[in-house]
C-alpha cells in the first residue's frame, strides 16, 4: 500500500494533531518528516533554532516509543517533498495549515506542483477559528479586537481535542535522511544553558505546564498576570509557538475548569486567560488578512513616520544598559532565558518606539532572534500595537512610564533585584528610581519626561 507523509511543521506533538490523526486513520504506512526550510523572510532566530532542536530530539524519541521515524531535511520544501514522495512511493501528503504570507504561498505551489500524482490535504491545528470563518457585518477582516472576541464567542465551541494514536500503522521504508545535529540548530557558543533550565522541550511537559497552570495559578490569573516577579501566567506560549501543545488543547482545558468552577459554586477565574487565547487568534487573524504587516504598518498613515536612527541607543536597549530599571531588568531576562514577562514586553518596546523614537521593526527583529516564543503573528501585532501604528492600537499616543510601572507590578523590587543585581541593595523604593545611582550601573538613557513630549511632538504631525 502507498504511503502517507505527514509533514510536521508547527505541531511537534501526537496529541490533537489533525493531519497526522488522518493520516494514521488512513491506514498506509507512515512517513513523518520535518524539512528545516532555507527559503523565506522570517526564518528562525537564534532562540527558536535552539528551542526547535530540543522538540525535534523529543518527537523523535516519543515517535521510537511508537516504531516510527522522523525524518528531518533541510532546503527548499517544494523540492525536497517532491523528491522524498518520489523515493517512498507515497500517493498522500498530508499537513496542518500555516499563515504568513511566504509559507501559504509554499503550501499552495506545493499543492500544484503534486496535483497529479498525489492527494494533497492541509487541516486546521494551529488556531481555534480560521482567519476567513469570522467577518465583520460589512463583510471585512475585524481590526479590533474586542468585536473580533465578541464574535469568536458567537462560534460554535471549538471541536475538542484528538487523543494521540493509539496503533499506529507500520513506518514505510523511507530514504536516509539527515541527522539532527547535521540541521545545525544548536549554538556553537554554549549560550542556551538558561534557555534550558527555564523550558523543558517537547509535549509532555507542555501539558505539564499546562495542567500545572490550570491547578495552581489560573484562580490567581486576573490578579497575579501582571506582576512579574510571579509565576502568574500560564507560562504556554513558547509550547504553543512550536506545537508541542494546541490552542485547542488549552480552551477545553480552561473550559473544563471553568465549570468545575461553577459547579462549586465559584466566580469564573478562568476567563481572562481564555481571552488571551483569543489575542493569539487576533493576532493570526490580522496577519492572514494584512500580510505585509510584519515589515509594514497596519496604519499606512505611519510609513512616514520620523523615526530615530541611533544605533547605539538600539545596542544599549538590547544589552539592558538604558539605565532604566524595569527596561533592563526585561531585556536582561530575554536575554537570560529567551523569554520576557508580558507587561515587561509592553514597557520595553514602548521605551524603544517611543522614548528613544527608535522603528518598531528593530524591536520585533530583536525579539524574534532572541525569543523561543518567537510567533510572527503575535511579535507582529505586539510591536505594531506598542508603537502606536498597528491594529486595536488607540490611543497611539499610549507611554508607558517604566518607573510608575515598576513600581506598581514590583512594588518590592523583586524582579529588578533578580535582573538588575547592581541595584539589589537599594530599598524598596530607591530601587525604582534610575536617578538614584549606584556604581557599575548606568545613567538613564533619556529623561522621561523629555522623551514623552518628544514623542508627542512626533506624533502630533500624524493625519487625523
Amino acid at each position: 500500500m502507498a504511503a502517507t507523509i505527514v509533514w510536521l511543521r508547527q505541531d511537534l506533538r501526537l496529541h490533537d494533531n489533525p493531519a497526522l490523526h488522518a493520516a494514521v486513520t488512513r491506514g498506509a504506512p507512515l512517513v513523518l518528516v520535518h524539512v528545516l526550510e532555507t527559503a523565506g523572510p522570517w526564518r528562525p532566530g537564534a532562540a527558536m533554532r535552539y528551542w526547535l532542536h530540543e522538540n525535534l530530539a523529543a518527537l523523535a524519541l516519543e515517535l521510537q516509543r511508537h516504531g516510527q521515524r522522523l525524518l528531518l531535511l533541510r532546503g527548499d520544501a517544494r523540492r525536497e517533498l517532491a523528491r522524498l514522495r518520489e523515493a517512498c512511493g507515497a500517493d498522500a501528503l498530508f499537513f496542518n495549515r500555516r499563515y504568513e504570507a511566504h509559507g501559504s504561498a509554499v503550501d499552495v505551489a506545493l499543492e500544484a506542483d503534486l496535483a497529479d500524482v498525489c492527494e494533497v490535504r492541509s487541516f486546521k491545528g494551529h488556531l481555534l477559528f480560521e482567519p476567513e470563518q469570522l467577518r465583520t457585518g460589512g463583510g471585512t477582516p475585524y481590526r479590533v479586537f474586542t468585536p473580533y472576541y465578541r464574535a469568536c464567542l458567537q462560534q460554535p465551541v471549538p471541536a475538542e481535542p484528538l487523543p494521540a494514536p493509539r496503533r499506529w500503522p507500520a513506518a514505510a521504508p523511507a530514504p536516509q535522511a539527515l541527522a539532527l545535529a547535521a540541521l545545525e540548530l544548536e549554538p556553537r557558543i554554549a549560550w542556551a544553558g538558561g534557555i534550558a533550565a527555564r523550558w523543558p522541550a517537547g509535549e509532555q511537559a507542555a501539558h505539564v505546564a499546562l495542567d500545572e497552570f490550570i491547578d495552581e495559578r489560573m484562580r490567581d490569573y486576573s490578579r497575579d498576570r501582571d506582576r512579574p516577579a510571579l509565576a502568574g501566567t500560564a507560562g504556554l506560549s513558547p509550547y504553543l509557538c512550536i506545537g508541542a501543545i494546541s490552542a485547542r488543547s488549552c480552551w477545553h482545558a480552561a473550559h473544563a475548569a471553568a465549570l468545575r468552577e461553577r459547579d462549586a459554586g465559584q466566580a469564573s477565574a478562568s476567563e481572562a486567560w481564555s481571552r488571551q487565547l483569543v489575542w493569539r487568534e487576533f493576532a493570526y487573524h490580522l496577519l492572514h488578512h494584512f500580510p505585509h504587516t510584519p515589515t509594514q504598518p497596519f496604519r499606512t498613515e505611519w510609513e512616514a513616520f520620523p523615526w530615530v536612527d541611533d544605533d547605539e541607543a538600539l545596542r544599549r536597549w538590547q544589552r539592558g544598559m538604558t539605565g532604566m530599571p524595569l527596561v533592563d531588568a526585561g531585556m536582561r531576562e530575554l536575554w537570560h532565558t529567551g523569554y520576557m514577562h508580558n507587561r515587561v514586553r509592553m514597557v520595553v518596546a514602548s521605551f524603544l518606539c517611543k522614548h528613544l523614537g527608535l522603528h518598531w521593526l528593530s524591536g520585533a527583529r530583536w525579539f524574534w532572534d532572541t525569543l523561543v516564543d518567537a510567533d510572527l503573528a503575535n511579535n507582529t501585532l505586539g510591536w505594531q500595537w506598542s508603537a502606536g501604528c498597528g491594529a486595536d492600537a488607540a490611543p497611539y499616543f499610549r507611554i508607558f512610564n517604566p518607573v510608575s510601572q515598576s513600581r506598581k507590578f514590583d512594588p518590592a523590587g523583586i524582579y529588578l533585584r533578580r535582573w538588575v543585581p547592581e541595584r539589589a541593595s537599594l530599598g524598596d523604593k530607591a530601587i525604582h528610581d534610575p536617578a538614584v545611582r549606584v556604581a557599575g550601573y548606568p545613567a538613564a538613557m533619556v529623561d522621561l519626561a523629555v522623551g514623552r513630549q518628544q514623542a508627542l511632538a512626533r506624533y502630533a504631525d500624524l493625519p487625523r
